[in-house]
């Protein structure tokens, strides 16, 4: 077996009741959930197992409710002796991998990820931005529409780079309304607007940014233990002012997720594990390259049964 990857979901993965049989069975899960609740002073735990979905959706919950989650999986597959060569998280997911790569605590990580929340909430007003998937249509192509559209005065840039042929676009209302209808003019096959409260990872997130930095300057940074790949260059980071930097940056950059798993194959990664809720980054990966291994870890049996595996393959 080559190396392996610990991959994070990012918004949009959440459901009422994610980790509620880990929290039922493992009391490491327990004090995680419960060591949330009392850094942000609110029952995020109660939120997740009990609460709306319409209310878990709400970026300032689902963040902290998402990486909580994840991180809870995360310990319980340290306990079995697996561990990550790399770690790589989708937005959101890259607090994540920072926690399981030991560059930050996880109270420290699940503050930043609420404060976060608020303030991508709060940089546009709501109906004012929006994000759609733009389909089969490549980067390029895609970049010199946004950018006509942008000269007009409707800012609109790529926002998520996820698999060939997928590519979310992100800005103004009306500019991503315009370039959704100007790449399906120039090829593309479908433009699909997605359900999100924010132009998130678009230049209009500049001001959520300049907020953010004010909260990581409070939060200690580490060497990561594990390299982590950063969303912004795709490229592998471990010091502390690179990680804080690129944090900030990746607010309003795109998110290069078909460059880093491209990146961690040349890295001999050939194991990826999904960690947390959702299969939606095991299925971009498979939409990269169908030679790879996937697992994905977002339950008791699938947590079990992916220990199983690579026991057995490590054995």
């Amino acid at each position: 077996m080559g190396k392996i990857a610990f991959v994070f979901p990012g918004q949009g993965s959440q459901s009422i009741g994610m980790g509620h049989g880990l929290f039922q069975e493992k009391e490491r899960a327990q004090q995680i959930f419960r060591s949330a609740d009392e850094k942000l002073d609110f029952p995020l735990t109660e939120l997740i197992f009990n609460g709306t979905q319409q209310e878990l959706t709400v970026t300032y919950n689902a963040q902290p409710a998402l990486l909580t989650t994840s991180y809870a999986f995360v310990r319980e597959l340290e306990e079995a002796g697996i561990k990550p060569d790399y770690t790589a998280g989708h937005s959101l997911g890259e607090y994540t991998a920072l926690v399981a790569s030991g560059a930050i605590s996880f109270k420290d990580a699940v503050y930043t990820v609420r404060k976060r929340g608020e303030f991508m909430e709060a940089a546009v007003p709501n109906g004012q931005g929006s994000m759609a998937a733009i389909l089969g249509m490549d980067r390029e192509a895609l970049s010199e529409v946004t950018s006509e559209i942008t000269a007009t005065g409707e800012s609109v840039q790529l926002a998520n780079i996820n698999c060939p042929g997928q590519i979310v676009i992100s800005g103004t209302s009306e500019g991503v309304k315009l370039a959704s209808a100007k790449a399906k003019e120039n090829g593309a096959k479908r433009a699909l607007p997605l359900e999100v409260s924010g132009p998130f990872h678009s230049e209009l997130m500049k001001p959520a940014a300049e907020k953010l930095q004010g909260v990581l300057d409070e939060v200690s940074f580490k060497q990561a233990e594990i390299p982590v790949i950063s969303n912004v260059t795709a490229k592998p980071i471990t010091a502390p002012a690179e990680i804080k930097e690129k944090l900030i940056e990746q607010l309003y950059s795109p998110v290069l997720w078909e460059d880093s798993v491209k990146n961690l194959l040349e890295l001999g990664v050939d194991t990826f594990i999904e960690v947390g809720p959702g299969k939606v980054l095991g299925g971009l990966i498979k939409k990269i390259d169908r030679s790879v291994q996937i697992h994905s870890v977002s339950d008791i049996d699938t947590l079990t049964k992916t220990i199983e595996t690579l026991k057995g393959v490590q054995a």
